[in-house]
C-alpha cells in the first residue's frame, strides 16, 4: 500500500467533549493537547456556504432551533455555538468550513472531513465540499480525508474532486458496503470500533484499502486494534490519550 499519510490518533470534532464540538476553540484545545489530525462535521447553509455541525437542527448546540440546513450562512454564523458547553465558551461562533481549513493549513495539520448532509442534499454536499477542499489544499502535499456514511455524498465528492482521498463510514457490515467502497474509490473505511477486528483489517489492507476506526475512548479497545494493526483512531478523549505515543507503551 502506498505510504498513509494522516496520524494514528484523530481528534473528534476538534476536542468535541473538552470544548464546543466543531468549533474553532475546540481544535485549538485538540491542539494544545499535542494532537495534530482531526475531524469536523461539514454541511452546508441555504445558500451553499459550507460551515461545520453536526445535527440536522440547531437546538442541541445553538439557542435557535429548526434545520441548520434551511438558514443563510449570514444567520448561521452569529450564532453562540459555545454557551451549551459552558459559560466560559460563550459567544463561540459556528465556523465556516474555510476559516477551519485555513487554520489547519497554517499549522500543518491534518483533517478529515465527514460530508455531513442535510437530508435529500447529499450529491449537492459533496460536490461542494470537495470542490472547496480542493481550492484550499490546492499544492499541499497531505490533502484532506473525505468521508461520509452516505455514498451519494462520496460520489459527488468523487465527481466533483476525484483525487481527494475518500473513506466510507460504516455503523454495520450492510451487504455490498465492500463493492460499494470500491466502486467509490475509496482509500479506506472507517468503521465503528466494535466492527474491526483481524478479518476485517485483512480484508481492507489485502484491497489496498485502510483500516479506521471510531470513536475509540477506551484504553483497552485501543491497545487490541493498535496490536491488529490499525491505521487510524477517532476518539473524544484528546486529554487522554498522547498522540505523540503508543498506548501499547
Amino acid at each position: 500500500m502506498a505510504p498513509w499519510p494522516y496520524p494514528l490518533w484523530i481528534a473528534h470534532r476538534g476536542a468535541g467533549r473538552l470544548a464546543p464540538e466543531n468549533t474553532l476553540a475546540a481544535f485549538r484545545v485538540g491542539a494544545a493537547h499535542g494532537y495534530r489530525g482531526f475531524e469536523c462535521d461539514v454541511k452546508l447553509s441555504a445558500d451553499g456556504v459550507p460551515f461545520l455541525l453536526h445535527d440536522a437542527t440547531l437546538q442541541r448546540t445553538t439557542p435557535a432551533h429548526g434545520i441548520a440546513g434551511q438558514r443563510p450562512w449570514a444567520e448561521l454564523s452569529r450564532l453562540d455555538a459555545g454557551a451549551w458547553h459552558g459559560r466560559a465558551w460563550a459567544g463561540e461562533p459556528i465556523p465556516g468550513f474555510e476559516a477551519i481549513a485555513r487554520y489547519c493549513l497554517r499549522n500543518g495539520y491534518a483533517l478529515n472531513i465527514e460530508i455531513k448532509p442535510t437530508p435529500g442534499e447529499e450529491a449537492q454536499t459533496g460536490r461542494v465540499v470537495a470542490h472547496e477542499a480542493h481550492r484550499l489544499w490546492a499544492g499541499q502535499a497531505v490533502p484532506p480525508l473525505l468521508s461520509s456514511f452516505k455514498p451519494e455524498a462520496l460520489q459527488g465528492a468523487q465527481q466533483a474532486a476525484p483525487t481527494l482521498p475518500r473513506a466510507l463510514l460504516l455503523d454495520a457490515l450492510s451487504p455490498g458496503w465492500f463493492d460499494t467502497a470500491m466502486a467509490l474509490g475509496c482509500v479506506a473505511c472507517v468503521t465503528h470500533y466494535g466492527l474491526m477486528d483481524a478479518v476485517l483489517i485483512t480484508q481492507l489492507h489485502g484491497a489496498g484499502l485502510r483500516a479506521l476506526v471510531y470513536t475509540v475512548n477506551d484504553a483497552s479497545e485501543a491497545q487490541r486494534l493498535v496490536k491488529l494493526g490499525i491505521d487510524g483512531m477517532i476518539t473524544d478523549a484528546v486529554d487522554k490519550f498522547s498522540p505523540g505515543t503508543s498506548v501499547l507503551d
